[in-house]
């Protein structure tokens, strides 16, 4: 007997052309989704997609497959999760835990296309894993993955990190990185927060020690350390989606050393024995697909030294 799940796997996999990009839509393994599948061609007697190292290719079978059960699914989720948010309504609206940065770049603008209500929470990381935990919020938006028992992830984007200064900087011409660091110690920094959490990433990453900084301000807001930049308070760095908004014609800010980056993964994070709640999983799509679909970082470079 066939399996319903096989069935959302075989779409799942058909929309994406990737056994990967398919576990994440669907919260499961690699290794799960691929039984599905095997277990769906083994009952068709056929292959449905041809594997190539770059992504699976639909077989016509697998095609005329696809086309008969696509809206089939598509109408049974659409009415079961009308259901479930009819019959749960703990689950609607449904709580979001995000900083104020994630969720005005990666939710603010896709609320109208949900088709959920929802409630946010603000907070750090670590706040928002305890909003979690507590179950005052149904899910988070975290750029950090704590090992909790009972708690997954699944990997939304990820952000890249630049130094940000004043326009009126004068940068000199280094050569070497060593030179690069000295001059940066010696520059007024901003910084989220007293840790220095990215910036003591970002020493790391490319001068292979920890930074000699005290932060002359600390705002934990990257808005408000943007603005900060623009009125000549220092630099710092901020990740490129929160200044391709800002990009305008006469911008009071640039980018130095753009080839220097330092990325960091968002991910989303909710609660196992909830991972195949229908509203969770609608939100985690739409928002992944909305995402996905966004053109990349615009290029920032006319503003760089």
């Amino acid at each position: 007997m066939v399996d319903f799940e096989w069935y959302r796997s075989f779409i799942a996999i058909f929309k994406h052309n990737s056994v990967s990009e398919a576990a994440k839509t669907r919260i499961m393994t690699q290794p799960a989704l691929s039984q599905h599948l095997a277990c769906l061609e083994s009952e068709v007697g056929e292959p449905l997609f041809i594997r190539t190292s770059r992504k699976m290719v639909p077989t016509e079978r697998g095609k005329q497959l696809y086309s008969h059960l696509a809206p089939l699914i598509e109408s049974l989720e659409e009415k079961t999760m009308g259901l479930k948010l009819h019959l749960s309504p703990s689950m609607n609206p449904i709580k979001i835990g995000a900083t104020p940065e994630l969720f005005t770049e990666n939710i603010l603008p896709h609320l109208s296309r949900l088709k959920l209500d929802t409630t946010t929470y603000f907070g750090d990381a670590e706040q928002l894993l305890e909003l979690l935990k507590e179950e005052r919020v149904d899910l988070i938006l975290t750029n950090q993955r704590f090992l909790t028992p009972g708690i997954e992830y699944v990997r939304l984007m990820e952000e890249s990190f630049v130094i940000v200064a004043p326009m009126e900087t004068a940068v000199p011409d280094f050569t070497l990185l060593k030179e690069k660091e000295r001059w940066l110690s010696e520059q007024k920094w901003i910084s989220y927060g007293l840790e220095l959490p990215i910036i003591r990433r970002y020493w790391k990453d490319f001068f292979k020690k920890g930074p000699l900084i005290n932060p002359a301000h600390v705002i934990p807001s990257m808005h408000l350390i943007l603005k900060a930049v623009e009125e000549g308070a220092g630099m710092s760095l901020l990740p490129t989606h929160v200044l391709k908004h800002q990009n305008g014609t006469n911008p009071r800010w640039k980018i130095i050393f753009e080839d220097l980056k330092v990325h960091n993964e968002i991910f989303i994070g909710f609660k196992s024995k909830h991972k195949h709640v229908l509203v969770i999983n609608e939100f985690i799509q739409r928002v992944s697909e909305d995402i996905r679909d966004e053109p990349g970082d615009v290029h920032l470079a006319s503003n760089s030294h």
